[in-house]
């Protein structure tokens, strides 16, 4: 397994090891001992699971109080996963992290706390799977809206699919500074 450092503090690619034969393939998705080498001494609390259709975009959600660091993945299909950095005093600050996951190389990305996240489906179908370093708080959720101007963010979807309450998240200029989480580096 590698993990490799982004030029986002704190943000990893995984590239797993797959052995692939004929009856199809294996491969370590998590292995704590590779992730502490890595300096990333997790505790993930909480694992969750997604299955969309072509053209879902879910995003770009984060939470405050308690925020989430993702180890996400493709398990499915094929999504286009992007991280905004909204962490106040970050060299990344307002810039985009982006790459496509999918069940062909079994990618996945560790975003820490501080990212808005979100992906938008381009297979059929997709399963898209987290894991997560805190609990979800509903009460605690906001977000950054999915086509945030100053982001410009290249969605590979024409009509995406959106949920009510993504369509109404604002920009990162427009959020209030006191809903941002700060850089701790």
């Amino acid at each position: 397994m590698k993990i490799i450092a982004t030029d986002f503090p704190g943000l990893y690619v995984i590239e797993p090891v797959v052995f692939n034969d004929d009856r199809g393939y294996f491969f370590e998705s998590y292995r704590n001992e590779h992730f502490i080498r890595a300096g990333l001494d997790l505790e993930f609390k909480q694992d969750n699971q997604s299955k969309s259709t072509c053209g879902v975009l879910r995003g770009l959600h984060y939470q405050l109080n308690y925020g989430q660091g993702k180890l996400v993945s493709c398990a499915y299909g094929k999504v286009f996963d992007v991280a905004l950095d909204i962490r106040k005093g970050s060299p990344t600050f307002g810039k985009v992290f982006t790459i496509t996951l999918n069940d062909k190389d079994h990618h996945a990305v560790y975003i820490p706390p501080g990212f808005a996240h979100g992906f938008c489906v381009l297979s059929d179908k997709a399963i898209f799977q987290y894991k997560c370093t805190e609990t979800y708080y509903p009460e605690d959720e906001y977000g950054i809206s999915w086509n945030d101007q100053q982001a410009n963010i290249q969605w590979p979807v024409d009509k995406p699919l959106l949920s009510n309450r993504d369509l109404n998240f604002p920009d990162l200029a427009d959020q209030d500074k006191l809903l941002l989480p700060d850089f701790e580096g």
